[in-house]
């Protein structure tokens, strides 16, 4: 027993049956569902349970989440099926596990909900209205998730060359979305979703959280706050005392316990164990602890019994309620290794005192004697390392389930692109353990930071030098591949994203967006329309963004209207980037204070916090302005776009524009020299001379060719 149980007699352990009777469980049967209760759902990405308070931690606090805990239930031993948002959001709406319901990554998959019924759906029929707002780009409606919602809020940026992670927004703006739709919600029966990305990656809480605790635990003091505003909320509408109220986390965070610092890689219970607490309609069976083992795909059945709905047949998850099958056994896995690492995946079954990790070197793990995971007893308890090895023998991979084979017409065009120019690699021999090849991760964190950083022969050295120990890290090619495209060198570029595909197909969607801004970068229209085409289904606004970027360059202002505009998503929080395309579709269609409009828009949500700076956008404010007749103002927009982002040619062009109309011809070439000093690659001198040209000024054309055949001749 801990110090909290000693002193706090309203957190009691109880024994399964114990507990089953407390909730008025009578010989098995479940707990008596509560009609016309209202269903929230909170999910906290990244939240590991045993760095809150309820489960004993003490290095920060928790007030929201500690009291939801004192007025609920709390189940101590909660497993993630997944350490990964997409597919273990998917086992918990759908109450399948992973290999069922066809999710297994972040990318390259998508949920079916013609063929899985989800919580949402199966709510409705009990005459729910469902809304909900999610906090991170792998959570898009795209991804199937969001089918079967009402409403659903998933307005993010998606800026250029962002890492999926850093796609994002924080979990405040996504209460204030979800609690606006609640405003016409909650005079009927509704189930709400509410997902916080706090505390993933990359940890940047407000104060005063930043200065009073640990990076990753003031991220979670941020998102306790973010929930005590919601349960504020729901008080004061009345609704929460008889409400079910569900928090949660999708997985954990590995902390480098085992050398992983974040997750998705290993199957250690840092990244599988989650917080789960339950508070039942009117606070009935408050404080109660259980501590058999649960999954997060016990939820979704869990909800439809305590509401009286109709639960499908063949759902692998239980009621959290109910009695448990004897001798049940929670399963987790992770692809991730094999399919974006070239490593072996990893799976794992936990029943009551054991963890089993099943891969190339299999591990056994004592949870009750060692929860921290640190003496693999796979040599000193053969039985149960035997018996749980035999079932996980059991136990379907179903690594081709949830992708589908194209048809003949898509081949042809996926031939045509030259996605199909080689037969995929299927890696010889026994795949690499992830645990063994860890560290390689942090070779690839290094070669990430120097991209970020606009350190571009360094980064593509790195990536290199992983790539050479590691040929199948997909995810350290498509970086490498977007290097060599910063660096002008396309052909390249092409190559190693068409090895992706070839490696690992499930990432045709995100490699066809990539291709896509090649073709058009070197006038190859039709290539890059045709990569948007495939890339539609499952990154629309990318996609609208790049068939925008087509009917541009054909001077079709219609058309760039129109794709730009489906590429703006929610009408209240309108992405961005598809706000500047449409802008610069609009200054040449004439319509300066329509294109003003949605320029400062954007300028406003990002000076409000709501979104960060994206490349161009001060840029086309500036050109906006320079065509207004005021020079000064554009000016000093074109300065600030330069100032942040060195590398867009675009501003120091327009600004020589400028520069001539106003003529200050004296200030062009040190502004088309701090270009190619900022990318000095043969493409940007050459815009710099093509510039100068264009210009008048043919001596200084002349100048920076000569220059870029000295420093880029072939020796």
């Amino acid at each position: 027993m801990t110090r909290r149980e000693r002193t706090n007699p309203r957190w009691r352990r109880a024994p399964l049956v114990a507990a089953l009777l407390a909730f008025g469980c009578h010989q098995g049967n479940s707990v008596q569902p509560s009609l016309g209760a209202p269903v929230v759902l909170v999910t906290i990405d990244t939240l590991r349970a045993d760095h809150l308070p309820l489960w004993g931690y003490s290095k920060v606090q928790t007030p929201a989440i500690d009291a939801l805990g004192h007025d609920g239930v709390l189940f101590s031993n909660a497993y993630a099926q997944v350490p990964l948002t997409l597919p273990s959001h998917a086992s918990l709406l759908t109450g399948l596990l992973p290999y069922e319901d066809g999710v297994r990554s972040n990318t390259g998959f998508r949920l079916d909900t013609t063929r899985h019924a989800t919580l949402p759906a199966l709510l409705k029929r009990q005459g729910y209205t469902s809304g909900a707002a999610v906090s991170a780009y792998v959570l898009r409606r795209e991804t199937g998730i969001a089918a079967d919602f009402d409403h659903y809020d998933d307005s993010l940026e998606v800026r250029e060359g962002a890492a999926l992670n850093a796609l994002q927004r924080p979990g405040g703006e996504s209460l204030d979305a979800v609690l606006t739709w609640l405003n016409g919600a909650d005079k009927q029966l509704f189930f709400l979703w509410l997902h916080l990305y706090e505390p993933h990656t990359p940890y940047e809480a407000p104060e005063p959280y930043r200065s009073r605790y640990s990076p990753y635990d003031a991220e979670i003091a941020a998102a306790d706050a973010i929930v005590g505003r919601l349960v504020n909320e729901l008080k004061t509408r009345g609704l929460y005392d008889r409400s079910l109220f569900v928090l949660t986390a999708d997985h954990g965070e590995g902390l480098g316990d085992h050398g992983e610092a974040e997750h998705g890689v290993l199957l250690y219970r840092e990244t599988l164990h989650v917080p789960l607490i339950v508070k039942l309609p009117k606070e009935s069976n408050s404080g109660q602890r259980v501590d058999r083992p649960v999954g997060l795909f016990d939820i979704a059945p869990t909800i439809l019994e305590l509401v009286g709905a109709e639960r499908p047949a063949g759902l692998s998850g239980v009621s959290l309620f109910g009695q448990a099958p004897a001798g049940r056994r929670i399963y987790s896995e992770t692809l991730y290794p094999r399919l974006q690492l070239g490593w072996s995946e990893l799976r794992s079954l936990i029943d009551g005192g054991f963890h089993f990790i099943g891969g190339p070197d299999p591990e056994l793990y004592d949870l009750a004697k060692d929860p921290a995971e640190s003496t693999n007893l796979r040599d000193g308890d053969r039985r149960t390392f035997g018996e749980l090895r035999a079932e996980l023998e059991t136990i379907p991979l179903n690594l081709e389930h949830g992708t589908a084979a194209a048809t003949p017409e898509e081949r042809k065009n996926l031939a045509s692109l030259g996605y199909l120019s080689g037969v995929a690699t299927t890696p010889s021999g026994p795949l690499a353990d992830p645990k063994r090849s860890i560290q390689v991760l942090a070779d690839m964190q290094t070669a990430l930071r120097l991209a970020q950083e606009s350190h571009l022969a360094e980064a593509e050295a790195a990536c290199r030098a992983v790539l050479a120990k590691q040929p199948n890290m997909v995810d350290a090619r498509i970086q490498l591949g977007s290097l060599l495209r910063r660096l002008g060198r396309a052909d390249e570029a092409r190559e190693e994203y068409r090895e992706v595909v070839r490696r690992s197909p499930e990432m045709l969607d995100t490699i066809a967006v990539e291709m896509g801004k090649i073709a058009l970068e070197e006038g190859h229209l039709d290539e890059a329309a045709e990569n948007a085409k495939l890339a539609l289904a499952a990154a629309p606004d990318e996609a609208h963004l790049l068939l925008a970027g087509v009917a541009i360059r054909k001077n079709d202002w219609a058309g760039g209207e129109r794709e730009a505009t489906a590429a703006l998503g929610n009408a209240a929080r309108p992405r961005i980037p598809a706000l500047i395309l449409l802008a610069r579709v609009l200054i040449e269609r004439g319509r300066l204070d329509e294109a003003r409009t949605r320029i400062e828009n954007a300028r406003g949500r990002i000076a409000r916090g709501e979104a960060k700076p994206v490349v161009t956008l001060e840029g086309t404010y500036a050109d906006i302005l320079g065509r207004q007749g005021h020079p000064e103002e554009a000016e000093a927009s074109f300065r600030r776009e330069i100032e942040m982002f060195p590398e867009s040619e675009e501003a120091y062009v327009r600004f020589a524009i400028l520069l001539a109309s106003e003529h200050r011809f004296a200030e062009i070439q040190p502004t088309l020299d701090h270009m190619v000093t900022a990318k000095p690659i043969p493409t940007i001198y050459e815009l710099a001379a093509q510039t100068m040209s264009n210009l008048g000024n043919e001596e200084g054309a002349r100048q920076y060719r000569q220059t870029a055949a000295r420093l880029f001749a072939k020796h």
